[in-house]
């Protein structure tokens, strides 16, 4: 790789590559365009001389890279969240996958890619969405779960900001800036529904916990830019457990608030993974537990879906194989709105 004509890091772009969308790219393609850098590795090869795993994307999806020479000068320069122009070959091998070997890299200078080519994004803006929720918790009749909502996810609380801005997960679904506001808001919204369907069900109690369930989410994930990583805490402890004891600490601070009631909502943030080999400490052992679990697995492997229909180039109607849904995609649907269109 060359270094030395065209330094690695200068910020400075002469001309503005144009963006190589993940999904659009080719076996043998040579490549020069602006990725956002998500996770990055220093590995060693049998001779001991470093080299450079990356995981870079956009907003189409990821794709593995792989960085022989340079190591040094690029390892601070390209830490996760950082936008930087990678030219070299993508490549797609039998033994390996797809991945772009990488001649050279440099930083992408500020005005030289559009955010909105490699930042995903909710499908409904922000405003809307807290609109959404504020109506939602406004018909919460439950003294104590009203007022433990106020204190968790109203917008002068101090966790707000987290849990308003976080991603709902680092890769599978709505893994993007207000994933988990996101994530958390539809399935309060669709558990808000189905409770009206079937008898027993104590709303209150599951629309409080379908919001609170992945609460953990914002002192298990860290967010720099676009890159999503396990925290110390998350990795340690887990994301239902944190959610746990959060929820548990806030609850304990309000006096008075029903003992029935803590445990029923404590149960549902410990069980919403469903099963023991899942994360879940215990499986859902009431009707509200049960209810949150199944709308918030939907709600993730509807999510994915979403995921992988901007990974498809035009013509494309079968996702490759994702290890969310246990097999492949079908979007059918997308030549027919195109020959409508």
């Amino acid at each position: 790789m060359d270094v030395v004509s065209q330094p690695l890091f200068d910020g400075v772009d002469s001309v503005a590559p144009a963006k190589a969308f993940v999904r659009d790219l080719v076996d043998g393609q040579q490549i020069e365009s602006p990725f956002l850098v998500r996770d990055r590795t220093r590995r060693e090869k049998r001779n001991g001389e470093p080299f450079l795993k990356l995981q870079l994307g956009d907003v189409t999806g990821m794709v593995e890279a792989v960085m022989w020479d340079g190591v040094d000068d690029a390892m601070d320069a390209c830490a996760p969240g950082t936008v930087v122009v990678v030219a070299g070959r993508y490549e797609v091998r039998d033994r390996y996958g797809a991945c772009i070997t990488v001649r050279s890299m440099r930083e992408a200078a500020p005005g030289s890619f559009d955010p909105a080519d490699l930042h995903d994004a909710p499908p409904v803006p922000f405003d809307r969405m807290v609109e959404d929720l504020r109506a939602l918790v406004d018909t919460i009749q439950d003294r104590d779960l009203r007022a433990l909502l106020d204190r968790l996810v109203s917008e002068d609380c101090a966790l707000w900001e987290r849990w308003s801005q976080w991603p709902a997960a680092k890769t599978y679904h709505q893994a993007y800036r207000h994933g988990l506001l996101e994530h958390c808001l539809s399935v309060a919204q669709g558990v808000s529904a189905i409770s009206a369907t079937f008898p027993g069900i104590d709303r209150d109690l599951a629309v409080t916990g379908a919001l609170l369930h992945d609460i953990g989410k914002v002192e298990a994930y860290e967010m720099n830019g676009g890159a999503i990583e396990l925290s110390d805490a998350g990795k340690l402890l887990g994301e239902i457990p944190l959610g746990y004891y959060l929820v548990r600490r806030e609850i304990e601070e309000m006096p008075g608030f029903a003992p029935d009631t803590a445990q029923g909502l404590l149960h549902i943030i410990l069980a919403h993974h469903g099963q023991l080999e899942h994360g879940s400490p215990v499986t859902p052992c009431t009707r509200e537990a049960t209810l949150v679990h199944f709308v918030d697995n939907l709600g993730g492997r509807l999510g994915s879906f979403d995921r992988l229909e901007k990974s498809l180039s035009d013509g494309e109607q079968w996702s490759r194989f994702d290890r969310a849904l246990s097999g492949s995609a079908y979007f059918g649907q997308r030549t027919a709105a195109r020959e409508a269109a």
